[in-house]
């Protein structure tokens, strides 16, 4: 590995300077993605059902919504110069770069899609989903490998479902089934009724049946806990995705470089390429996990902040989730702090999920953009990126490895 002492001391650097200059002062990459902070209608938002008011612009609108949003480290890194954020104005001479990504894949506006094409995967056709819910041969196979009948079986907010569906599931032990608009198969059940690893079991056998014609996305175990009338999810949930194409991450492990993955990254990926892993469920924790990676040998570390979207944008919840951006924002400022000369970090999203709108359904947004190094000169506007797959050429050009079919690197 490269001495940080290398480093330059100041960040007044020279414009002429080349490329692999740049490249030469990046040791390690802290990708931090903030989980359905959309940065504007997309394009195509069409295609996968935002239309008149259901179309997402999510940090503009949250920022309107709560008259100001107080980001003092996320406006000095850039963000306020890419987007039009109430409370966060441009800043004259912002330390990082900055701009908004397009998402390509068709597989929908969900947390799979967008962190597959963040590390080089494309997908071409959409997920299935099911609107009025999944077709009976498919359940009654679900039932028949389970042994017990199931509850539900139609699209639903997850809170609404164990609130109507709870106290049937409790006396049954039946298992609630439920989906949304995203690519889901997800499954309910209260701790006390059916222990958490049981759940997880019955999550396993289902992402074995879910495959070919009825292959979502993903398969995911919620469990809660508590009386009738006030029921709550815990923080035990599990994702059980398909498993993904090859990808930037099985390149970084072929050549010895070691992965850190905090929250449901690692799952995401079905554990694939990932040296060190925590599955925190809370910000916070995701925060705590972030720094405890970069304590380790991992010259990435991949994180997902999930309450954004979890807690607020399904829930339509503004002004927590500007509590949210407010806080990761102080999270940022130690972040800061703790950074070596040759660390690079990239702060994207997944998707959106407006909080304003009538709509709890993820939406298809831009992703917003960010990149700061102690090292390298802030400032550039990137404008409008054709993929997310932009940061795995980044990946790829800073660690040395294959680069992705689609793609340019942020730091050509």
């Amino acid at each position: 590995m490269r001495s940080s002492a290398s480093a330059p001391a100041s960040r007044a650097q020279e414009p002429s300077r080349t490329v692999s200059y740049w490249l030469d002062m990046i040791e390690r990459v802290l990708l931090l993605v903030m989980d359905g902070c959309g940065a504007g209608t997309a394009p195509d938002a069409e295609l996968f059902g935002d239309t008149g008011a259901n179309c997402g612009n999510t940090l503009v609108h949250v920022a309107q919504a709560v008259g100001g949003l107080k980001i003092p480290t996320l406006r000095r890194l850039g963000l306020g110069n890419a987007l039009d954020l109430e409370g966060a104005a441009p800043c004259p001479e912002p330390i990082g770069s900055f701009g908004r990504l397009q998402e390509r894949s068709m597989g929908g506006k969900d947390t799979v899609t967008g962190h597959w094409e963040m590390m080089g995967i494309l997908v071409e056709r959409p997920f299935p989903t099911y609107p009025d819910g999944f077709p009976a041969d498919l359940v009654a196979a679900f039932e028949k490998a389970i042994g017990v009948g199931v509850l539900g079986n139609y699209p639903a907010s997850g809170t609404d479902i164990i609130r109507d569906l709870g106290p049937e599931h409790v006396q049954t032990g039946k298992p609630i089934l439920y989906t949304s608009a995203d690519s889901v198969f997800q499954v309910a059940c209260h701790e006390a009724t059916v222990p958490i690893e049981r759940l997880y079991e019955i999550c396993r056998i289902a992402r074995r049946i879910l495959q070919g014609e009825h292959g979502v996305q993903r398969v995911i175990a919620r469990p809660f806990e508590g009386e009738p009338g006030a029921f709550r999810r815990t923080e035990r949930r599990k994702d059980f995705p398909l498993d993904p194409p090859t990808n930037v991450l099985d390149h970084l492990a072929a050549a010895g470089i070691r992965v850190a993955g905090v929250g449901v990254v690692p799952e995401v990926f079905g554990g694939r390429g990932f040296a060190w892993s925590r599955r925190t469920q809370t910000n916070q924790e995701h925060y705590q996990a972030t720094l405890e990676a970069m304590q380790t040998d991992c010259r990435l570390v991949f994180t997902n902040f999930e309450d954004f979207d979890m807690l607020y944008g399904h829930r339509q919840d503004a002004s927590g989730f500007a509590r949210a951006l407010e806080t990761f924002d102080g999270y940022l400022e130690d972040l800061l702090g703790r950074m070596r000369p040759t660390d690079l970090l990239i702060l994207t999203a997944d998707h959106g999920n407006d909080p304003t709108t009538p709509s709890t359904d993820h939406a298809r947004e831009y992703a917003p953009l960010v990149v700061y190094s102690p090292s390298l000169p802030g400032g550039r506007n990137y404008g409008i990126r054709g993929t997310f797959a932009d940061l795995a050429a980044t990946l790829a050009q800073v660690f040395q490895v294959p680069a992705p079919p689609v793609g340019d690197s942020l730091l050509a």
